[in-house]
């Protein structure tokens, strides 16, 4: 099942603060990234200029931010989502958290 997500808002700067986001991507496919400032970013990605990945899936849209983090919590936890199935991305982002123990690869 594919779902639109309507997008949010980047949220304020925190001082020191580094926030997670997902980005959704014309064709669908997701992008996990961190960054201090989301919005810089996210102008960055849409502007082809953020990444290899969103430079060759542009007009992406912000649809899921978390943090802030210290910097090591937060890439820790980009890479913790970076290697869960597209279903359980899609219960992060729906808020669907009772899912997420379900949908574990190491669960099932």
């Amino acid at each position: 099942m594919d779902i639109d997500f309507p997008p949010v808002d980047p949220p304020a700067r925190s001082p020191g603060g580094v926030f997670v986001y997902i980005l959704r991507c014309p064709d669908g496919s997701y992008y996990v990234g961190s960054a201090k400032d989301v919005s810089r970013r996210t102008g960055l990605h849409q502007a082809g200029r953020g990444a290899k990945f969103t430079h060759d899936h542009s007009a992406v849209k912000l649809i899921y931010v978390e943090g802030p983090f210290s910097l090591e919590e937060a890439v820790r936890r980009e890479f913790q989502i970076k290697g869960w199935s597209r279903a359980k991305k899609t219960a992060l982002i729906g808020g669907e958290y009772d899912q997420l123990k379900q949908l574990s690869r190491s669960h099932n």
